[in-house]
């Protein structure tokens, strides 16, 4: 499942992973309920400031990121606690359909 970082947690989330690089904005560690921050398999800091989350750049955006998730460990990492059960991406950007998160569930769901 995907879930904004701000969005209260639910009994069925499973693991919480938050999948960002920074620590969202304003929210305190204990209210955010997470259960891991896997911050490495966020895109590099350049590609996160190229994409800027601008929709235009978006299909662009998830070519370069899948290139750098196939060179780091931190995806196989993710991979490997999806197959143990039910997990939530967490992630703090305000646009629900262009983030990292949503490249990762894709990835996942498809078993790539």
């Amino acid at each position: 499942m995907l879930k904004r970082a701000y969005e209260p947690p639910a009994k069925n989330d499973g693991e919480r992973i938050l999948v960002d690089r920074l620590w969202p904005r304003g929210l305190a560690k204990v209210k955010a309920k997470v259960d891991l921050w896997l911050k490495e398999v966020a895109p590099s800091t350049e590609l996160r400031q190229w994409f800027g989350h601008d929709p235009e750049k978006w299909s662009e955006f998830k070519k370069r990121y899948r290139a750098e998730l196939k060179i780091n460990p931190a995806w196989s990492e993710l991979q490997a606690l999806a197959r143990q059960g039910d997990l939530t991406l967490v992630y703090a950007a305000k646009d629900q359909l262009h983030n990292e998160a949503v490249v990762l569930k894709q990835l996942l769901e498809r078993g790539t």
